[in-house]
């Protein structure tokens, strides 16, 4: 299953432990930019150091769980914060492939508690302030009981296979990058709905035997990007001109240039050429 190494060395958790350790991991985030150590250009783990000793000035801190046994925080600067010496700030889109895949990750969640606990620091029924709630990843209002968790807005993504061919299509804002189709799920409707929604709207066909295939975290702010293969039922290819600007079928031995890795949009694509040689 997609990015499982992840979980053979990060354990979430809410509550911090009662006692300072003396090594943690602090994840650094000004506005949507994570501080990174950098040496001769080479990007490392974020610092190992509280970002109060470093000069930083934090506003508020999130205790993530532990990476091989060491504590995770996350910490927000105030905005266009000035990096210490021998550090950083980048866009976490920025650091794609060019970091270990596990802080990748780790950093997506990062980003998304950070932004999570920024945007509820009051109720935004009574606007009484929240406080968080122990044990659990939530804030409350102590005026109006309301619980605020953090939110994902669910999105499928779907490989649409037809013999050896996958039907690729260039989005919108990517250059000459093709990749498989996805889109946001909307109120009312199932993810199945959702894929066979998107794929008629976005290229004109409709697919059959649907079937799961993984998942990805995509802090971007704050989706999940729910993966699917499926097979050409019927239609020919027409593009709506605004998601998509051009699609056709593709074979292992013609790919276009298509997403980086770390993506699940590569991670399909490479599952339909190892099941499809030329």
């Amino acid at each position: 299953m997609f990015h499982e190494s992840l979980y053979k060395r990060y354990q979430p958790s809410f509550d911090p432990p009662f006692s300072s350790p003396p090594r943690s991991y602090w994840l650094v985030v000004s506005s949507s930019r994570l501080l990174m150590d950098i040496s001769e250009a080479i990007i490392g783990f974020p610092s190992l150091k509280d970002p109060a000793g470093m000069g930083l000035p934090f506003l508020r801190t999130q205790y993530l769980g532990t990476l091989n046994n060491l504590p995770c925080f996350s910490a927000e600067t105030i905005p266009n914060a000035s990096p210490p010496p021998g550090t950083a700030f980048y866009e976490l889109r920025n650091l794609w492939g060019s970091v270990d895949e596990d802080l990748y990750l780790l950093a997506g969640r990062a980003l998304q508690i950070v932004t999570w606990d920024r945007i509820n620091q009051f109720c935004g029924a009574c606007s009484h302030p929240t406080l968080p709630v122990p044990g659990e990843r939530a804030k409350s209002c102590p005026r109006c009981n309301l619980l605020f968790y953090p939110r994902l807005s669910p999105a499928v993504i779907t490989a649409v296979t037809y013999g050896n061919k996958i039907l690729l299509g260039r989005r919108g804002g990517l250059r000459n990058m093709y990749t498989v189709f996805a889109g946001f799920v909307e109120p009312g409707e199932t993810l199945e709905e959702c894929l066979r929604r998107e794929v008629y709207e976005e290229v004109g066909v409709s697919v059959k035997n649907i079937n799961y295939y993984g998942s990805q975290p995509w802090p971007y702010p704050n989706s999940l990007m729910i993966g699917f293969t499926a097979e050409y039922a019927s239609g020919n290819i027409q593009i709506d001109g605004k998601e998509v600007t051009d699609a056709g079928w593709y074979d292992a031995s013609n790919m276009p240039e298509i997403p980086p890795k770390l993506s699940i949009a590569r991670e399909i694509i490479d599952w339909f050429i190892s099941h499809h040689p030329v």
